[in-house]
């Protein structure tokens, strides 16, 4: 409880509250923007934080990432526009209850949701958390390289529709991480005599034009309507509708916590099976898709949930289960700080006070989401040509200002062209992103448990915990490449009949 209140001490400063304030609020704004995503506002706004202090830093891109959740919402309900991949479930019953004069219902009933998940999880953490990254200081190399082969199978094997294709993303990401120099021999490594590329990728850039270039290239090519935003009157649910409402919520929060812990089940997963369960549990599954506030409560609830949970992974073993903790995992790194079980440990004061600062930011959206919804729904009709330029602006000028140089503007340019392909051909990006980002961890892993076992790799399956991950690791590879093939054959069946 001291480093508790310590951390609220910390995140309570003026400057500190400033900061936590100004992520909030970008992180509604890259919510409420169709197309955009915390992913994008994260990368896009990680070099700005480069002369700032870590504790200053990290807060302000939590507050992007969870402030992104909250704002894909108002749109989604408002003008039936999901600012981001997980309020596409809200539209299902939020828009239909906007059609029915009951917009502020939807988001009052989603911003408490959202509250009540994000604080559930965070205490999650705050309890969870320091007995797990206790667990974990007695991982050796091959727990952790066993640990991280686990984490990119479950991303290859959830985030695509194609295990094939993720296995692509997850080898180039792979080749990506092996540009430099050797970490054992000092040898150059696919440079091809490039001084630029002797230390490798940076993985900011990369970041920013996978994710934010090739989304505003995806973006421009869509044309949205601008829609008439109705009016947000009345954010209480009516009295018959408080329990099933606040038993969706206490749903929603359990089951985004603990999806939040699965490395790869990114934020639409919750949402998903958070609104499928509602669906089955209600006495009348037929209004679901009509206005049920059930199919908004649980489905957002749950995405809130699962931010805090997917944040002990990383703050206890140093693995992003997510494209967007990938960049936070990059930001810690940037700034001088070793995410993984010695966090806890050597930098206390820095872990209680992102903590602490994370509910009062949730406090703040909270308080920013009921009145202003309608203002901030507004800002999704801004067309497009004007707001572009300013994030390619903003994109470019990141870019320079990672080490000053025109090389910089060029990797992001080019990566930008390949997550723009990617997308294009339907190859999923988390596998190439956070196998770049976990690449040396890993290699660095594996050698030093090859230096224990004398070069037999066999002997890593030996050990009691890294044996157990790697097994679970094949199990994944094998039911995702049958499920795969069931599926394939399902969709010839199925054309053949046609």
């Amino acid at each position: 409880m001291e480093q508790w209140l310590s951390g609220f001490a910390t995140a309570l400063t003026l400057w500190n509250l400033l900061y936590c304030l100004i992520g909030v609020t970008i992180g509604m704004l890259v919510g409420v923007l169709p197309g955009l995503g915390p992913t994008t506002g994260t990368a896009v706004l990680l070099p700005i934080t480069f002369g700032m202090e870590p504790v200053s830093a990290i807060i302000m891109l939590s507050g992007i990432y969870y402030g992104a959740m909250y704002g894909g919402t108002i749109t989604s309900v408002l003008i039936n526009t999901p600012g981001e991949a997980a309020s596409v479930i809200t539209c299902l019953d939020g828009h239909p209850l906007a059609k029915q004069g009951r917009a502020g219902t939807a988001l009052g009933v989603a911003g408490i949701g959202s509250f009540i998940g994000g604080t559930v999880s965070l205490l999650g953490l705050a309890f969870v958390g320091p007995p797990l990254a206790s667990f974990a200081l007695k991982f050796g190399p091959p727990e952790f390289f066993a640990l991280m082969v686990l984490g990119l199978t479950m991303v290859i094997g959830l985030m695509g529709k194609s295990l094939m294709r993720g296995m692509i993303s997850a080898v180039i990401g792979l080749n990506l991480a092996l540009i430099g120099m050797d970490p054992v021999s000092g040898a150059l490594r696919f440079t091809f005599d490039e001084p630029h590329l002797m230390s490798g990728i940076d993985f900011v850039t990369v970041a920013m034009g996978l994710f934010g270039l090739s989304e505003i290239l995806i973006t421009a090519e869509q044309s949205y309507k601008s829609e008439t935003v109705p009016a947000v009157k009345g954010v209480l649910p009516n009295r018959e509708e408080l329990k099933p409402t606040f038993k969706a919520i206490g749903r929603g929060s359990i089951l985004g916590f603990f999806i939040g812990l699965i490395p790869g089940a990114n934020s639409v997963i919750p949402a998903i099976l958070s609104y499928s369960l509602e669906k089955k549990l209600s006495k009348d599954p037929s209004r679901f898709g009509k206005g049920a506030i059930e199919g908004v409560a649980g489905p957002e609830t749950a995405n809130n949930s699962y931010c805090g949970g997917a944040l002990i992974p990383l703050f206890t073993l140093g693995i992003p289960s997510s494209p967007t903790i990938a960049i936070l995992l990059g930001a810690f790194i940037m700034h001088g700080l070793t995410p993984g079980p010695t966090l806890f440990q050597n930098n206390p004061d820095f872990v209680w006070a992102i903590i602490a600062s994370m509910f009062i930011g949730n406090a703040l959206l909270l308080i920013m989401n009921l009145p202003m919804a309608g203002l901030w729904a507004k800002v999704a009709t801004v067309p497009f040509k004007l707001l572009f330029p300013i994030i390619l602006i903003i994109s470019v000028v990141g870019a320079y200002t990672v080490s000053n140089s025109l090389w910089d503007v060029g990797v992001m340019v080019v990566f930008g062209i390949l997550g723009y392909v990617m997308k294009k051909i339907d190859i999923p990006m988390a596998p190439i992103v956070l196998t770049f980002v976990l690449g040396k961890m890993m290699e660095s892993s594996l050698l030093q448990s090859l230096t224990m076992f004398q070069g037999s790799f066999f002997a890593i399956f030996e050990r009691p915990i890294a044996g157990t991950l790697l097994a679970l690791s094949l199990v994944i590879i094998v039911v995702s490449f049958i499920a795969g093939l069931l599926k394939k054959k399902g969709i010839l069946a199925a054309d053949v009949e046609m």
